[in-house]
């Protein structure tokens, strides 16, 4: 099961972090901590915003490809992202091997706010998706 930091999880029945609309024990759950694989692109691209929110580095790196993910990754306990707007999908539902999310994802620093934007793409292997890269 992936680590998270525990000061971070969320309760199962509070808001998911990345802002479906779901509870996390019905969203990014199950998938941060290794009960099930992400159905879709996109929800994979929920559960990452997720684990970067959670302090889940462990869970970041099992869904980066391998042919593209770093050497190390160590997550900025300073750095908390608090929103995540999915601007647009292309393709990556269940049946297809390559997806593409556009997304904004926004975090505070101490007294710095910011946001990320990203195209990201994702290819399917197997069952599993995973995050391959991104342009900013």
């Amino acid at each position: 099961m992936p680590r998270a930091d525990a000061a971070l999880m969320p309760e199962s029945a509070t808001r998911c972090p990345c802002l479906s609309g779901s509870v996390f024990g019905e969203c990014c759950e199950p998938l941060v901590t290794g009960a099930r694989d992400a159905p879709t692109a996109v929800q994979l691209m929920r559960s990452r915003f997720t684990a970067y929110a959670i302090g889940a580095s462990d869970y970041v790196n099992a869904t980066w490809h391998p042919s593209t993910r770093p050497a190390s990754l160590e997550l900025d306990p300073a750095v908390r992202w608090y929103r995540l707007d999915v601007l647009r999908t292309e393709r990556g539902g269940p049946l297809d091997t390559a997806g593409t999310v556009e997304f904004r994802a926004y975090f505070r620093a101490g007294a710095e706010r910011g946001e990320l934007h990203e195209t990201s793409r994702f290819t399917r292997e197997g069952r599993r998706w995973f995050y391959l890269d991104g342009e900013l």
